[in-house]
């Protein structure tokens, strides 16, 4: 579940999507180091950045200072999509005033910011993408592939997601005519949840009548008491922009482009709940860094092959964990996401099997074999409290008896943002040493303490 989809409009009065770049502050991208790898020849460090979607910039008149849009937008600026886009400039910001700071291949972002002037503490909940240049993002093609990261997530409690996952985006974030400032000003989002953006491919959303669809893998959504991996498949190529039923809201939840729920492997919900947690005693210790590692297998190992499977390893002080057998009664005692996983777990669990209807895994694959983009975020979640992903029942009214109700351990009155930012004002995720490469080549130990990726240390 992708951090825009939840934001309502309202949320955008001061910063959306835009379209000319600003002249009042450069955009300066803070370099983070990533990796390619291989089993021949290990990793090698590649000089990536990242940038901070638009959503979170200040956009207004190019000539001045007025806001394009408030509650709405303005119709002195935005008369029509053509005169809007001419109208409306894109500033750049200044990252660490919005909780992200980068050093090296490690980057941490901070879900609240505190003003040293006046001690108030607000809400930042930053989103980051991975960029491969100034103008374009990097495109992972993971087919056959496997994708690795160090995370800590000993600061983000319950009711925060410190996420990471990948989008189809275009990797030039839609750049066009209309749209001049592009992937530099991280424009062009989409996910799964179709959500909408005030511009699409540049053009002026009027009244949030159409949303942004597109394939999302969710590789990472976790706070230190509960984590999930989600495949979310959409009947798109990139970014398709959805009207009416075709964007899946409310009734139409199940007659969209995208699947709205995805097939999740939360190891808690699985019936495994020794395995995740912040103690010592359990066997992934979410009070210390840990390395996630997602493994997107093909029917013949091929890059342009079918996905079959999507498997997720985990290593931690040296040592390769597995991932949590299913353990509940009914389900097979998988430890990966497969069609049959996925199939089964509706089955027992309940709910409409929308991933099979949007093409399954078969879809998801055709998404990673295109490219996609890699999306960082924290965020809270005012809607839902983030039950979905962390409390012992979900819905809150539901039978705790039936498999698949308890997402995690956290109380059913946890995730109150209200609460969350007076408790927990330095509530952070630190993501570093992101790495893609050969199935087998993104970790492992020389046994000594020693990290190294694949077979060689990493060359820089």
């Amino acid at each position: 579940m992708a951090l825009a989809a939840l934001f309502p409009l309202s949320l955008f009065a001061l910063t959306s999507l835009a379209q000319v770049p600003g002249p009042y502050t450069p955009e300066v991208h803070p370099p983070l180091t990533s990796y390619t790898c291989t089993l021949a020849n290990g990793c090698t460090a590649v000089n990536t950045s990242i940038v901070l979607d638009s959503a979170y910039r200040w956009l207004h008149d190019v000539s001045g200072y007025d806001n394009c849009v408030t509650d709405g937008f303005s119709q002195a600026l935005c008369p029509d999509i053509a005169t809007c886009a001419k109208n409306c400039a894109l500033e750049g910001v200044d990252y660490p005033s919005y909780g992200i700071r980068a050093d090296g291949d490690a980057v941490k972002l901070n879900i609240y910011k505190t003003d040293p002037a006046t001690n108030v503490t607000t809400l930042s909940s930053p989103r980051l993408y991975l960029l491969r240049d100034e103008e374009t993002y990097e495109s992972f093609k993971l087919l056959g592939k496997e994708f690795s990261f160090d995370v800590d997530v000993s600061k983000v409690p319950c009711g925060i997601n410190g996420a990471l996952y990948f989008s189809e985006m275009n990797e030039k974030g839609d750049q066009n005519e209309l749209n001049q400032a592009g992937a530099k000003y991280g424009t062009g989002y989409c996910d799964a949840q179709c959500p909408s953006t005030p511009f699409i491919k540049g053009e002026a959303n009027y009244n949030s009548t159409y949303g942004a669809c597109c394939n999302e893998m969710d590789i990472w959504e976790a706070n230190r008491a509960a984590t999930s991996y989600t495949p979310h498949p959409c009947n798109t190529t990139q970014v398709q922009k959805c009207s009416g039923t075709s964007c899946g809201n409310g009734d139409s939840r199940y007659l969209g482009l995208c699947d709205k729920d995805g097939c999740d492997s939360n190891p808690y919900r699985n019936g495994v709940h020794a395995y995740y947690g912040a103690a010592a005693n359990f066997s992934i210790d979410t009070t210390q860094p840990f390395t996630v590692v997602t493994q997107f297998l093909t029917q013949n190992g091929a890059a342009n092959a079918t996905l079959r499977e999507i498997r997720r390893l985990y290593v931690q002080h040296g040592k390769v964990v597995q991932n949590a057998r299913v353990d509940v009664p009914g389900l097979t005692p998988a430890d990966s996401v497969t069609d049959a996983y996925c199939s089964e777990q509706k089955s027992v669990f309940g709910g409409v099997d929308d991933t099979a209807r949007q093409g399954g895994l078969e879809q998801m694959g055709r998404a990673i074999g295109r490219g996609v983009v890699l999306a960082f975020a924290i965020w809270d979640d005012a809607s839902g409290y983030m039950a979905w992903l962390d409390q012992e029942r979900y819905p809150a009214d539901a039978d705790p008896s039936k498999p698949g109700v308890g997402r995690g351990p956290c109380p059913i009155t946890s995730g109150r943002p209200d609460e969350l930012i007076k408790e927990f004002p330095d509530a952070a995720v630190v993501f570093s040493r992101i790495r893609s490469g050969d199935i087998g080549s993104t970790f492992t130990g020389d046994g000594n303490g020693t990290v190294v990726f694949g077979k060689r240390r990493v060359r820089h």
